[in-house]
């Protein structure tokens, strides 16, 4: 529900109806780009006189870094690599994120077939303005704390999958004679968009609050009354013209 408009139905009547497009779009593009997710990192082992290992990580959606292992080469007896994980937990904001754009979508459509299909019930029963106009405030605050703290969470995840957090966690790159350089960068495009769509989606919650507003009773003009003809009462003794 962003910005206000008015649709004609097939009887002629014109009905309030949010822009419920432009929110069903934007909520999709906010966990749709979350929750798609996928990067990758790596860095590049080099011991001393010996060949060089490549270490390539790939993480995404939802984000559980220390669950994700990757393989140390050990440089002084050649044995099997030692398996070590990435640092961090950041599921809990990408999942609200994403579970709130899921939401969001569900409400926008369920919003629109009851502004279209039901609008006399919508208009005539005035708590249903009044939930509506709740339930919007409710989905631009969360809408602000989700973005927010996903935002957070994203520059956590940056700062835990850079190359240089890889090398400095694997203690064969502190030893003599071995040489670790970066590998891989992450792309974070795709997570960087889906911040700003979720910044978006608060915008335009938070714009709709007022149009939803004008539809409850607080600001509801009072609906016109049919006017009344009135029918002259015969008087005894009085003559009409």
């Amino acid at each position: 529900m962003a910005y206000s408009t008015w649709k004609s139905l097939p009887s002629g009547e014109k009905v309030f109806t949010p822009l419920q497009g432009e929110h069903t779009l934007f909520a999709i593009f906010a966990f749709g780009s979350c929750g798609s997710f996928s990067g990758e990192t790596g860095a590049t082992v080099k011991c001393d006189g010996g060949g060089m290992t490549a270490i390539s990580i790939q993480f995404g959606y939802p984000f559980r870094l220390y669950q994700i292992p990757f393989g140390m080469p050990n440089c002084e007896d050649e044995s099997e690599a030692r398996t070590l994980y990435l640092v961090g937990d950041f599921s809990a904001p990408a999942e609200f994120f994403v579970t709130l754009g899921v939401f969001s979508f569900l409400y926008a459509m369920a919003a629109l077939v009851l502004y279209l299909r039901f609008h006399s019930l919508y208009t005539e029963n005035t708590k249903l303005p009044f939930t509506d106009f709740c339930v919007t405030v409710c989905f631009a605050f969360f809408w602000l704390v989700a973005a927010a703290a996903w935002g957070k969470g994203l520059s956590d995840v940056k700062a835990a999958t850079r190359p240089s957090a890889l090398i400095a966690a694997m203690a064969v790159c502190q030893a003599d004679g071995v040489l670790c350089n970066a590998g891989t960068t992450p792309a974070m495009g795709l997570a960087n968009i889906s911040v700003l769509f979720g910044f978006l989606n608060f915008l335009l919650w938070a714009g709709n609050c007022w149009f939803v507003l004008r539809e409850t009773p607080w600001l509801r003009p009072p609906a016109p009354r049919d006017r009344i003809q009135a029918t002259p009462i015969p008087v005894q003794g009085y003559q009409y013209p």
